[in-house]
């Protein structure tokens, strides 16, 4: 059943930039692009491609240059110009993974082996998030929002220092949690007394609404509910967010997501899983009371799960999956007018990322469409069973198993039939990722390129490569040199 559209709300698309950061230019054609989607403003997560400066400069990316002072403004400008707010997103408290991975910080971690998660007892703790924050609003004039992060702190309370604090009676992990996040929260509105405070939810879930009412940072923050599964349970989801309300959190947020969130390592998005996403949330805003004050909903789009995961669906294949979200946002349902208006906006035939095919040469309509097409191919070609379990395959575990490589007594001739198979597909695996490097080193950094082909192409090309040198050198022990048939004269069987 058709549910309301979204009610009146800010519709904010995800920056998230700890992996694959866009060039400035074509972040700025994405800009543009969500302009036309109807996007109302940003939520940046800059992690190490902020320029820090003085003593945190060490927190700056090195795999490639961080954005310069000049591009975080040059961005923040164009993106006001076309309406559309930026809202820095900086972690506090866990995900630090970016901060606290450096020697100098190990020392501020809950606990060694955690590379995520903040020491709350910690001054110097405070005092670090602090300046990232000075540090980043200075950057960003007349900013009136900002989201501190403060989700799946891991590990909380298993640090020595935590369970001395535990030990003394009543003390819990919740209280732990709701002190620190409301130290920062407060030394915030000291600092800027007008600031907007935004945080994730996760880690509140689980609390009564006296605990939390308890903690003063009630009207202090305003929560961000986030819920990415397509399936989402309305009833459930509704419940917590009037209890925020009860507790003394009437101003609230929605976060739902359009990629990065199928599984770590997935390279291309179903447009179908994040609709489904958006028609629940759409159910859940339809659903809540009055006393509730939805400010919006911020559209996630992660390039990675943490910044020690690899990288999962980028921005480029993520394009019809966003447009198709924010359509289904703003006219209650997923119909066929909105995905007629998505390929319109798009150029594309499909909305299905996958099959999305072309309508026009227009690339303005789609930046990045091109990396999205050969992004597609690739991934079809790296999951075909043919490639992905060639080991598998009869010929290979029949006749050239590891009993027949260990004594080198192979079929020469099927040997080198399954030799000619592997070099096929190893070239066109090879042409494919020339051409994909190519085009995605025009939007990404180089390094984007080597990460992506090393994490997603280099475990399928390896088996194929390994058995290649194998054969060859069982083959060259059973069989003259000089009468060795080219490979490309055997036949592949089928």
């Amino acid at each position: 059943m058709k549910s309301p559209p979204w009610p009146k709300g800010k519709k904010l698309v995800h920056l998230d930039l700890k992996g694959a950061p866009p060039r400035l230019e074509y972040l700025l054609k994405l800009i543009e692009l969500f302009s036309k989607l109807g996007v109302d403003g940003l939520l940046v997560e800059y992690e190490d491609m902020f320029p820090y400066d003085g003593d945190l400069k060490l927190l700056q990316a090195t795999a490639q240059p961080p954005y310069s002072r000049e591009e975080v403004l040059s961005m923040q400008e164009f993106a006001k110009s076309k309406g559309m707010e930026v809202i820095p997103l900086v972690q506090t408290f866990g995900h630090m993974e970016f901060v606290l991975k450096h020697r100098p910080m190990w020392s501020l971690r809950e606990m060694a082996p955690c590379v995520s998660t903040l020491n709350p007892h910690r001054t110097e703790g405070v005092r670090l998030v602090m300046e990232m924050l000075r540090q980043v609003v200075e950057l960003h004039p007349g900013l009136n929002a900002l989201h501190i992060g403060a989700d799946e702190v891991y590990m909380l309370g298993e640090g020595e220092e935590s369970k001395l604090w535990l030990a003394s009676p009543g003390r819990t992990v919740e209280q732990l949690f709701l002190s620190h996040v409301t130290k920062v929260a407060q030394a915030i509105k000291e600092a800027w007394p007008d600031m907007t405070i935004i945080m994730w939810d996760d880690m509140m879930r689980g609390m009564s609404q006296d605990t939390l009412k308890a903690s003063g940072l009630v009207v202090l923050v305003q929560p961000m509910l986030w819920d990415y599964t397509p399936n989402l349970d309305v009833d459930t989801t509704v419940s917590l967010l009037e209890k925020y309300c009860r507790a003394g959190m009437s101003d609230l947020w929605a976060a739902s997501s359009f990629k990065g969130s199928t599984s770590v390592h997935t390279c291309v998005p179903s447009t179908q899983r994040h609709v489904d996403n958006h028609v629940q949330w759409l159910k859940v805003a339809a659903a809540l009371s009055a006393a509730v004050n939805l400010q919006g909903i911020a559209i996630t789009g992660w390039q990675r799960y943490d910044h020690l995961s690899v990288l999962c669906e980028l921005m480029h294949v993520g394009l019809p999956s966003l447009a198709a979200c924010l359509q289904t946002l703003s006219l209650g349902e997923f119909s066929p007018e909105a995905q007629s208006k998505v390929a319109e906006t798009l150029g594309i035939s499909s909305v299905e990322a996958e099959a999305m095919g072309r309508t026009t040469e227009d690339e303005s309509l789609f930046p990045g469409r091109r990396l999205a097409e050969l992004t597609v191919e690739l991934n079809s070609l790296l999951n075909s069973e043919d490639i992905r379990f060639f080991e598998n395959n009869m010929y290979v575990r029949g006749w050239f198993s590891s009993y027949h490589q260990q004594r080198k007594m192979v079929s020469p001739l099927i040997a080198m039939q399954i030799q000619s198979q592997a070099s096929a597909y190893l070239t066109a695996l090879q042409e494919k990722v020339e051409a994909l490097r190519e085009e995605m080193v025009l939007l990404y950094p180089e390094s984007t390129a080597q990460e992506w082909i090393v994490e997603h192409v280099s475990p399928v090309l390896a088996p194929l490569q390994r058995i290649t040198e194998d054969i060859t050198a069982c083959v060259n022990e059973m069989v003259p040199s000089n009468i060795l048939p080219a490979h490309n004269q055997t036949a592949s069987f089928e």
